[in-house]
């Protein structure tokens, strides 16, 4: 019996189908030779991806017009104003018309610099998402998020661009290290704490199996992940209500991100720590502390490297420039139990400024 999965995001008239499991990129060969039929298709990857990329464009030169190779830097550094405008040169350069065709093969960082590029190039041509890492699959590749960085802040240039089809093949997750892993964990333990408890349950129970990259133990999770984020979506795909829960421990882990310069945390680890002091700040209202005290449980299992020393007033600038503020209001996603949470805009600043030089001065249990 297959563990594949198709799941379906329906936004207006745009249906996304997501093909989640081990072997899902040989599921979806056909679709992908039909799709780029007669087109010029950009392959868009970094280079640690060279062999998958290769076997990729193996496959579709047999029905495309052409298809070209377009490398950027791995990680953080690729998602900048200066790389997509290269990328867009290239593109036309290489004689990409209004329906070309791209495929971003990788992690996050390029999955988000693919559909903003595709999103913008000669008004928007159609994208498939190909995720490589865990991180990607459960949520950057989901949701039609696009966008780059800027210096003073994280996706703060973007677009909603929905891609034609994502493919999350659990297989290409064997070759991650343990830290790619765990970053894509927390991921999933803060849509799962908030949103499906039954998951929570399962990470719980499987997460040596999940820690060691085992492709049948993370497809069911991957799957779950992405049903419940698809859920949310659907219901809010602009992100003007309840699918801001899932930036629950972003407002900091953003703000970390950004103080650092992007260095010495992964995305997942500062969110991880973004969601310890949410915590914080949400049982000073109404969380229980047994709840508190499993997901820091959980977290800590991961074995989150250290918090690198970072000055609290550059971490308050940068979430004062967080994209997600509301005329100068920060929202924070509290839970007030496993399974649930609030939006909350009225904190002071003063409070979460107390809170935060405290929380940054104590070592953290991850």
């Amino acid at each position: 019996m297959s563990d594949l999965r198709r799941l379906v995001l329906h936004t207006g008239s745009h249906e996304c189908p997501v093909v989640v499991g081990a072997g899902a990129l040989r599921e979806v060969a056909e679709e992908l030779v039909e799709w780029s039929r007669g087109r010029t298709v950009f392959v868009l990857s970094s280079p640690p991806l060279r062999e998958l990329q290769a076997h990729l464009i193996e496959s579709l030169a047999i029905e495309a017009a052409a298809v070209r190779s377009i490398w950027v830097p791995d990680g953080e550094s690729a998602k900048t104003l200066q790389v997509a405008g290269e990328v867009w040169s290239e593109m036309l350069r290489q004689g990409g018309k209004r329906d070309s065709r791209l495929i971003a093969i990788g992690g996050g960082t390029v999955g988000d610099l693919g559909g903003f590029v595709a999103a913008c190039f000669l008004r928007g041509i159609e994208v498939v998402q190909v995720p490589t890492t865990l991180l990607a699959q459960v949520d950057a590749s989901v949701g039609g998020k696009t966008a780059v960085d800027l210096p003073e802040g994280k996706n703060t240039v973007g677009a909603f661009h929905d891609p034609t089809l994502v493919v999350s093949d659990t297989e290409v997750l064997r070759t991650l290290d343990r830290g790619e892993i765990r970053s894509g964990l927390v991921e999933v333990i803060k849509m799962a704490a908030l949103l499906d408890p039954e998951q929570l349950d399962r990470v719980e129970d499987k997460l040596d199996l999940l820690l060691a990259g085992d492709a049948k133990a993370l497809a069911p999770v991957v799957a779950d992940a992405v049903a419940t984020k698809i859920r949310v979506v659907e219901e809010d795909p602009f992100e003007r209500d309840q699918r801001r829960l899932l930036n629950f421990g972003h407002t900091l882990g953003h703000a970390l991100e950004a103080a650092l310069g992007y260095e010495g945390l992964r995305h997942g680890e500062a969110v991880a720590y973004g969601i310890l002091f949410a915590m914080r700040l949400a049982r000073r209202r109404s969380l229980p502390e047994a709840d508190e005290a499993r997901i820091r449980s959980l977290l800590a299992r991961l074995e989150v490297p250290p918090l690198p020393e970072v000055d609290p007033s550059a971490v308050l600038l940068a979430m004062q420039r967080d994209k997600k503020a509301r005329e100068g209001r920060l929202a924070w996603v509290l839970p007030t139990r496993i399974g649930g949470a609030e939006i909350v805009e009225d904190l002071s600043p003063s409070e979460v400024e107390t809170e935060l030089r405290v929380f940054l001065d104590t070592p953290q249990p991850v």
